[in-house]
């Protein structure tokens, strides 16, 4: 009886342990196609807040440099876009992805949904979370590249202070509610950030180049 409950256990522990792939098996596609200029069109908020595109536009340029991709001026690139009509993402859905190459030179496009941008507070417990999604396409074949996905999230609980009581409670409610209210999201989307595009490979303009097809990666399935 032990020993089925042990295997029970086991299977269980197997079960819920994380799945891990390679960057070569994850995503082939980018290796195949190489690409080296990427356009970031402004995120999909399905969050409520509604400044998080703004914020999160600033966060995202930077490491995708950083792993060794040309990525063509966000603020160009949206002025050009609003010139022509078109401020939101969600409306250039249908646009033929080739239409990116022939008037930025992009090699793929980066979409980037914002899932959570939210704020929890329960009087001596609070959290701060950001996820995102993103997407890269190829505009030469409209077919994905890559996924990945990240959620990132702070504790803002508050301390007692070292007070008991009364006094403890609420100095416990007070710093929670200071710290969930000045918690700022563009550190933890930065954080969210870096995790994604680790699973990215490397870029043309980066050292290790063509050189991480066996790095280990969490497995994500695309939703």
């Amino acid at each position: 009886m032990k020993t089925i409950i042990s295997l029970a256990a086991v299977a269980l522990l197997v079960s819920g342990c994380t799945n891990y792939t390679t960057k070569g098996e994850f995503a082939p596609n980018v290796y195949d196609e190489r690409p080296k200029a990427i356009l970031v069109l402004p995120p999909i908020n399905k969050s409520t807040a509604a400044d998080a595109k703004e914020y999160y536009i600033t966060t995202i340029t930077e490491p995708l440099s950083n792993s060794g991709y040309y990525v063509l001026p966000t603020e160009i690139v949206n002025d050009i876009l609003k010139q022509e009509g078109l401020f939101d993402t969600e409306t250039m859905l249908a646009i033929p992805l080739q239409k990116f190459n022939e008037y930025f030179g992009a090699d793929a496009v980066l979409f980037v949904t914002i899932e959570k941008w939210d704020t929890q507070f329960l009087l001596t417990s609070g959290s701060v979370t950001v996820m995102a999604t993103c997407e890269l396409k190829s505009t030469h074949t409209g077919e994905s590249l890559w996924y990945y996905d990240k959620e990132v999230t702070v504790n803002t609980s508050g301390t007692t202070g070292g007070m008991g009581g009364w006094a403890g409670l609420i100095s416990q409610v007070v710093t929670t509610a200071v710290e969930t209210a000045t918690q700022d999201y563009v550190p933890l989307a930065r954080n969210a950030n870096e995790k994604i595009l680790e699973s990215l490979p490397y870029g043309l303009y980066h050292a290790k180049f063509d050189q991480d097809r066996g790095t280990k990666i969490e497995l994500k399935e695309k939703k």
